[in-house]
């Protein structure tokens, strides 16, 4: 078999050998396909995962209810918009213990954390569609509800919540990476190309920028910006261009200098084209690194940002909201609460960071 010569080829081989570096990847492929069908698998799928019972808050895992559903009309929803946003759910749904059949009506008694009777309340058997009698309304109206990681404080179901937060993790990861690329890379190969002036003028942006403490300046972005989904998907982009511009300056002041750039002058070639087509390609591989870890400090900042209620708004499920929401159940007997989103915030930092360290093996000309 012919061996590779490519460096891609060799990149890609020397990264398929580093088995945590592969696994992350696998990983995160998991989590970019659980986000993108979340409300497909989360057990509610009604829109932004509100669906509030009190009577069954903080339930532990594997808790199971029965629930009555008593339904409301709404408009019909596009089933992409279902897909992608969730269902607009007007429904009422109450938590119970027992029902019993009248000649008209059904008699609920509601649910109770202390498993004493509750109140008992009367629905007419008009108030559900669809059916003739009332011995039809058990078989459609009510089912035996499974809360497969227990419930949050408003008794809302938290594996759909951790399914949909996911969402906002991965998002606030690829905008915020973007934008500090698309700023970076700019600044950056400016700076290094032209010098001078311009360089030293990009420099002290980017030293006063550096200065400023990145959770301090993420805050005031925000709060200019007002809180909310993409305000703080921008903030925490406008805040890590700066080590990207740094790293891209040194590079492209380092190609430059190479035989090609001479040459590229030489035929005449403008500026952009030089700096987009010659030493560009050339200097992105630290960049590519620096990636990999600024999605896992972007993602650490939303968290940040929602544990201090600046981040994505209620009742938008955020895992650093969910930890903002539960934090007192430490100590207070129900750690998981808090514990299962911050495990996962943990294990998507740490699968990002692997993925940069195998990326910078796997890029490591000297390691060839």
């Amino acid at each position: 078999m012919k061996n590779s010569t490519s460096l891609t080829k060799i990149a890609l081989q020397k990264f398929k050998k580093n088995f945590w570096g592969v696994f992350s990847l696998g990983f995160l492929t998991l989590c970019v396909l659980i986000a993108f069908f979340a409300y497909a698998l989360a057990p509610d799928n009604s829109q932004n995962v509100n669906q509030m019972h009190l009577s069954i808050h903080s339930k532990n895992p594997g808790f199971s209810v029965q629930m009555l559903t008593i339904p409301v009309a709404v408009e019909a929803q596009n089933p992409f918009s279902v897909f992608f946003f969730g269902k607009k759910n007007a429904d009422t749904e109450i938590p119970i213990s027992k029902f019993l059949l009248k000649d008209k009506s059904i008699e609920i008694t509601e649910y109770t954390t202390d498993g004493t009777d509750g109140l008992q309340k009367e629905y007419a058997l008009s108030l559900f569609p669809n059916t003739s009698s009332v011995s039809e309304i058990p078989n459609k109206y009510i089912s035996e509800r499974k809360f497969l990681i227990g419930t949050d404080k408003y008794g809302r179901d938290l594996l759909s919540r951790m399914l949909i937060g996911i969402r906002i993790s991965l998002a606030i990861g690829f905008v915020a990476v973007f934008i500090s690329l698309l700023i970076g890379v700019t600044m950056g190969a400016i700076a290094g190309y032209f010098g001078g002036k311009v360089d030293a003028a990009i420099m002290w942006l980017i030293n006063v920028t550096w200065s400023i403490p990145t959770l301090l300046l993420v805050i005031a972005i925000t709060l200019a910006l007002g809180k909310g989904f993409w305000q703080v998907f921008i903030a925490v982009g406008l805040t890590m261009w700066v080590e990207v511009a740094r790293v891209v300056r040194g590079q492209v002041m380092s190609v430059k200098q190479m035989q090609y750039v001479t040459a590229a002058r030489a035929l005449g070639f403008n500026d952009f084209r030089i700096i987009v087509k010659h030493i560009l390609p050339n200097s992105m591989a630290p960049v590519i690194i620096i990636s990999a870890a600024n999605f896992a400090g972007a993602i650490l900042i939303e968290s940040g940002l929602s544990f201090l209620g600046i981040g994505a708004q209620p009742p938008m499920p955020s895992w650093g909201g969910i930890i903002k929401d539960h934090y007192a159940y430490i100590i207070l007997g129900k750690p998981y609460l808090a514990l299962i989103p911050g495990l996962a915030i943990m294990s998507l930092v740490t699968a990002f960071m692997l993925i940069g360290n195998a990326l910078r093996d796997a890029l490591d000309v000297r390691n060839s």
